[in-house]
This record gives C-alpha cells, sequence and structure tokens, in this order.
C-alpha cells in the first residue's frame, strides 16, 4: 500500500501543480476579452483570433481545472442524504462512484479523444474562421484534460481504500476549505506585493 499512497502523493503533486498554473489562464483570458472590448468599440476593429483564444483559454481552464477541483474535494455534491452517512459509508460510497461512473466515462472519452486529437495534429488543422488560429492545441487539452482526470481519480481511490484501511487520515481527500486566519493571511500577503 504504501507504493500506492506515494502514487497518490505524486499525483497530487502534479495536478495542484497544474491547476495554479492554469489559474493564470484566468487572468489571461479575462485580459484578453477586456482588451478585444476595448478596441472592437473604440476602434471598431477585431479579429478572429482574439476570439478563438478566449476559448482556447476557457478550454484550458476547464478541461485541466477538473482535476484540480477533483484534488480539492469540490466538485458539486449533493450530501443531503449521505452528509447523514458516517464517514466510511461515505467513503464507500465515493469509490463505488469512482469505479462506476468517473473512471470507466474518463476511459471512454480518453479512447475517442486521443484519435480525435492524433488526427488534427496529424493534419495540423487549422480554424476556418478568417484569421483565426490552429486548432490542434485546443483539441489536444481534451486528452489531456481527461488523462489528468483520471489519474486524479486513481489517487482518489487509493487515499479512499487506505483510509479503510486506517493507513490515511479523511482530511487526505476533505474539502480544503480555507479557515478565516487563513484568508486574513492570504489579504496580507496580496497586500504585501502591492
Amino acid at each position: 500500500m504504501s507504493f500506492f499512497l506515494s502514487l497518490s502523493r505524486f499525483i497530487d503533486a502534479l495536478n495542484e501543480k497544474v491547476g495554479s498554473a492554469v489559474s493564470w489562464a484566468l487572468l489571461l483570458s479575462v485580459l484578453i476579452c477586456t482588451g478585444n472590448a476595448l478596441i472592437r468599440y473604440s476602434l471598431h476593429t477585431s479579429s478572429n483570433a482574439w476570439l478563438e483564444i478566449q476559448w482556447y483559454l476557457f478550454s484550458a481552464i476547464f478541461l485541466l481545472g477538473t482535476s484540480y477541483t477533483l484534488r480539492r474535494n469540490e466538485h458539486v455534491r449533493i450530501d443531503v442524504v449521505v452528509g447523514h452517512f458516517s464517514k466510511r459509508t461515505q467513503v464507500k460510497i465515493d469509490i463505488a462512484g469512482f469505479l462506476v461512473f468517473l473512471l470507466p466515462m474518463s476511459l471512454i472519452i480518453l479512447y475517442y479523444a486521443v484519435p480525435y486529437a492524433w488526427l488534427s495534429i496529424q493534419n495540423q488543422e487549422v480554424s476556418s474562421n478568417a484569421g483565426g488560429l490552429i486548432v490542434w492545441p485546443a483539441k489536444l487539452l481534451i486528452p489531456v484534460g481527461f488523462f489528468l482526470l483520471t489519474l486524479q481519480g486513481i489517487s482518489e481511490l487509493i487515499k479512499r481504500i487506505g483510509f479503510l484501511q486506517g493507513k490515511v487520515e479523511a482530511s487526505a481527500f476533505d474539502k480544503h476549505a480555507t479557515t478565516p486566519e487563513e484568508e486574513i493571511e492570504a489579504i496580507k500577503a496580496a497586500n504585501n506585493l502591492n
């Protein structure tokens, strides 16, 4: 089990790094959107490339951010019923969900997404819009995103099995809510940057 727990920690660290990097895509997307709107309305000109890069960045945020969100246990859940169960029962429900829904669907999407992206790369696919961008990087995000999601699903499965065996604390996969003290420290740190 120690090998699997080490693998889980590696996957968690990888997805934490990817999630942190992708968070910058959100800022870049907002800046591009704002700049594009200002130029369009003030100079009455625009480019399809600016619109497409916004779509690409949104795709990156969504597809690469899902594994980070799963890592932090922040996907939308309906805990009205499950919240009343014991922690062990909740973990067993999570394991069933990973095995029956998340991992099979991620693998099916990967199965179809890899050839889809590969064909786009081979053909050096370009947008059909005038002034558009190359398309294959956006299509490549699909298998990369679902590969990372599959890895994170495996990591979450390992942690929950470890919990049932008494080798992992529930804090390893519980929702990572920030405390008021942590938020205050983050605000202070942000103010020190200015």
